[in-house]
């Protein structure tokens, strides 16, 4: 009796062990996508059908681009619903908000496309200043209505947002934009989540809307995997979603495989 004790004792650790090491071994499934100014998450679309047809659980976060704290509260709800570890991936402004937010305790690693990674107490309009993009001097392209809400100039829109993708689509969104109120470019951030968490950054190559050596100085900064995608306007995320969807990939992979390893 009791030899049975000891083996089931001993059949019970090791089916434990090899629970343990499954679910160590079980790959990093959520991810959180946050876009940028004046569009919505329509179109992270093309990523999100890679990205899931590869297994991923993928969520995106429709902010309403009424306040910075609004923003990032939208997005901490979203990450609020996650099921376990979370890849948060930010484009543009969205980089702002992921480096607020991404000291939510689901968040594993950063992704940022063609975006801002401001530091704790600086904002994004002041950084873009100091190494100022095509959209910067191109006078009259930013509108701003009555009640301080901005927007891209529908015709400028697609020559400076998005001259690589087709122009009907770069019309529709032009037509689409999400007004955003121009606080959010100027409210200095609290928290800096690029500081303790993995982080990768894509560089569009010929952005207009964020000066493309910006963001290699951001990347460097928060010392995150870079990749430069050449030619990429800073629709990137809608005009080579493959390219963007396999550094989210890698990403989520290798934060995977460097908590296993911690563990």
């Amino acid at each position: 009796m009791r030899d049975l004790i000891k083996a089931s004792l001993a059949f019970a650790a090791a089916f434990s062990l090899l629970s343990a090491t499954t679910a160590r071994a079980e790959p990093l499934k959520n991810i959180v996508l946050v876009h940028g100014a004046w569009v919505d998450a329509s179109g992270w679309k093309p990523v999100y059908e890679i990205l899931t047809k590869e297994g991923f659980h993928v969520t995106m976060v429709q902010e309403p681009e009424t306040s910075f704290a609004d923003d990032v509260t939208a997005a901490k709800r979203v990450l609020d619903l996650q099921d376990g570890p979370t890849l948060l991936v930010g484009h543009s402004y969205g980089g702002s908000i992921i480096t607020e937010a991404g000291v939510h305790p689901k968040v594993a690693g950063l992704v940022y496309v063609a975006a801002h990674v401001p530091d704790v107490g600086q904002d994004e309009g002041a950084l873009g200043k100091k190494t100022p993009s095509v959209l910067a001097k191109t006078e009259g392209a930013i509108k701003i209505t009555p009640d301080k809400f901005t927007y891209l100039n529908p015709v400028e829109f697609p020559k400076l947002f998005a001259p690589d993708l087709p122009r009907e689509r770069a019309e529709f969104v032009a037509r689409s934009q999400v007004l955003a109120a121009a606080q959010v470019f100027s409210t200095p951030l609290t928290a800096a989540a690029w500081k303790t968490k993995p982080s990768w950054g894509i560089v569009a190559g010929s952005d207009q809307i964020i000066n493309p050596d910006l963001e290699r100085w951001y990347y460097e900064r928060a010392k995150s995997h870079t990749t430069v995608i050449p030619g990429a306007s800073h629709s990137v995320y809608e005009s080579h979603p493959r390219e963007v969807a396999a550094i989210i990939t890698k990403a989520a992979h290798t934060v995977q495989q460097t908590t296993a390893t911690a563990r």
